[in-house]
């Protein structure tokens, strides 16, 4: 990230978790998703990303409800989940309870039957027989044109309407590097203007790094599930890790994943493409250097594909089974400065073993604190003495409160596909 833009402070410590209000409930309203509200405050969340609320085309509709990325209009409220007035209500009372709340952002297209086909039809882009269409072949979807400077300002007033009329604190911008980068600039230097904006971008290009604050990690995702696959190694994961701190700026936050809406509906579950690995791999979603995310459901967890353009609600019985899995993980990340994302002071170092084949270490450093992760990434028990000479004094096991003192060495077992994360608040000198 340029100097010019700086993460929201809030934004360093927090987390995100994606809101499907459609299938999150049966009545798939924002006043039934506000009764989750508690639980997910309990459970550590720290920010609502809302999947598009805005009304849904018509027009080449696909399934019987449709695509929430097929926008009718930027300034209103899909009437599946209520009215305008019931997603203030949402966001004041997710305010009250110390969420920050984003929402999805359709800058690049609409769907066909958008108002704007009709009153401004030159906001978009035509193919050489004249008609809208889409680039990427896209069915339910046409292309703007941001060559229209007229397009580029009802954009970022559309943007505006959604913090001054709801109070929102970001966006999440769908397929950001389809949307041409000087007008992110554009829309950040304006709308920061009203509030100071938390901006994602749905991308791994490294230039649009110079104006938002996170960005996806698809690539990571994909080499953790064909590492499921026995197609890669530890080393492969670590080359992807590295490429990151390669890439992207120390002041830049990656956002770590194992499922969301698209990967859930159209690839599977978490379950289904990552299997038993699926657990260390959220451990290291929530403490590697960067911001983690959370789907719908993950907490139960849901291990069905939710169907995309239909009604499909999360099947949940009451249980919540990784709701303190998550709780342990996402408030160690609120307590400890060390596991803050995007923080030049804070270091990350990979820890020897000599189980690298199938032990994944790593120290996250800073003055104040430390933070030791241990991921058994085999089918198999490890049982190893650690005594690298990064590891000094006693830590908290994070799960089970347990001590372990690295001092002299210390001996651990991790049974197959297990984890532990140790804590320590102390000033270290490496």
């Amino acid at each position: 990230m340029s100097g010019k833009f700086q993460p929201v402070e809030w934004s360093h410590n927090s987390n995100i978790y994606e809101v499907n209000v459609r299938q999150y409930t049966t009545e798939g309203t924002f006043s039934a998703f506000g009764q989750h509200l508690p639980r997910l405050r309990d459970m550590g969340v720290g920010i609502l990303w809302f999947m598009p609320i805005t009304p849904i085309s018509f027009e080449k509709r696909l399934g019987s409800l449709g695509s929430y990325y097929a926008c009718s209009d930027y300034v209103a409220v899909n009437p599946e989940f209520g009215n305008i007035e019931d997603f203030k209500n949402l966001v004041r009372e997710a305010h009250s309870q110390g969420f920050r709340v984003i929402i999805d952002w359709v800058a690049n297209h609409t769907g066909w039957d958008h108002r704007w086909t009709k009153e401004h039809p030159d906001f978009y882009k035509r193919n050489h027989d004249g008609h809208f269409f889409d680039a990427h072949g896209w069915k339910d979807v046409i292309d703007l044109n941001y060559d229209n400077r007229n397009l580029r300002e009802a954009m970022k007033d559309a943007m505006k309407f959604w913090v001054r009329e709801c109070d929102i604190d970001g966006f999440r911008c769908d397929m950001a590097m389809l949307v041409p980068l000087d007008f992110w600039r554009e829309a950040r230097e304006e709308l920061d203007t009203l509030k100071k904006l938390f901006w994602l971008a749905e991308s791994e290009e490294p230039a649009y790094q110079d104006v938002f604050d996170a960005h996806y990690t698809w690539t990571l995702l994909h080499k953790m599930e064909s590492y499921w696959r026995k197609e890669t190694g530890i080393d492969g994961l670590d080359q992807v890790l590295m490429d990151y701190d390669r890439r992207f700026p120390a002041t830049g936050m990656e956002v770590f994943f194992t499922s969301n809406h698209d990967e859930n509906s159209h690839s599977g579950s978490e379950y289904e493409r990552m299997g038993d690995s699926v657990l260390p791999f959220a451990v290291l979603c929530c403490t590697w250097n960067g911001m983690p995310m959370i789907y719908s459901g993950q907490e139960q967890p849901n291990r069905k594909r939710l169907r995309f353009f239909d009604k499909d609600p999360i099947d949940w019985t009451g249980r919540y089974e990784l709701h303190d899995f998550f709780k342990t993980l996402l408030g160690l990340r609120k307590r400890k400065k060390s596991l803050r994302g995007g923080d030049p002071q804070v270091r990350t170092y990979r820890v020897w073993t000599g189980a690298d084949n199938g032990l994944f270490a790593f120290l996250r450093h800073c003055a104040t604190d430390e933070v030791l992760v241990l991921l058994n990434l085999s089918a198999e028990t490890i049982a190893v003495r650690l005594e690298d000479p990064l590891l000094k004094g006693t830590f908290k096991e994070s799960f089970t409160g347990a001590s372990a003192d690295f001092s002299t060495g210390f001996n651990v077992s991790l049974p197959s596909w297990g984890y532990q994360v140790f804590e320590k608040t102390v000033l270290t000198s490496l």
